[in-house]
């Protein structure tokens, strides 16, 4: 193991002929694991990857050719899965769960539209309320809470 004088941290460890550097964040099976193993750091990377996959299907969400139920199922197969994975394991705080509604939500007004006002006939686009409306089913939030309930066993829920 080698160490710097200065700081007294590790920069490499040596085991045989191999040799480890030392990295403050890296990538394993698809979640970025830091040194400071923070849960914001993972729900920062599956929220990147939610945008990324959201971004890929941009179109078939936004098409009136498709109807609104079908575009709902294709987030609840597709863009979903990306951004709950591993969800069970987060300690969801306000902030987390604020991050996750920000980002459905967004989709969601995707899918959606936007709406005409009644009053100036102008586009709008809905609010958080009217989304909730629409949307029947339950928000990523509740999934999430469902999730780790569903882990504690049957007799749990």
């Amino acid at each position: 193991m080698y160490r710097d004088q200065n700081a007294g941290r590790c920069h490499a460890i040596k085991t045989g002929d191999s040799s480890f550097e030392r990295v403050e964040e890296f990538k394993y099976l698809g979640k970025s694991l830091t040194n400071q193993n923070s849960v914001q750091e993972k729900i920062k990377s599956r929220l990147k990857s939610g945008n990324a996959c959201d971004h890929s299907v941009q179109n078939l969400l936004s098409s009136s050719l498709l109807s609104k139920n079908l575009r709902i199922k294709i987030y609840r197969a597709i863009i979903l899965p990306v951004v709950l994975y591993g969800c069970e394991t987060w300690s969801l705080t306000l902030r987390v769960a604020h991050r996750l509604r920000v980002f459905e939500n967004g989709v969601l007004r995707r899918i959606f539209g936007p709406r005409r006002s009644e009053v100036t006939g102008e586009r709008r686009k809905l609010h958080n309320e009217e989304l909730n409306d629409l949307y029947s089913s339950p928000n990523n939030v509740w999934v999430i809470k469902s999730r780790r309930i569903g882990w504690a066993g049957p007799g749990a829920n």
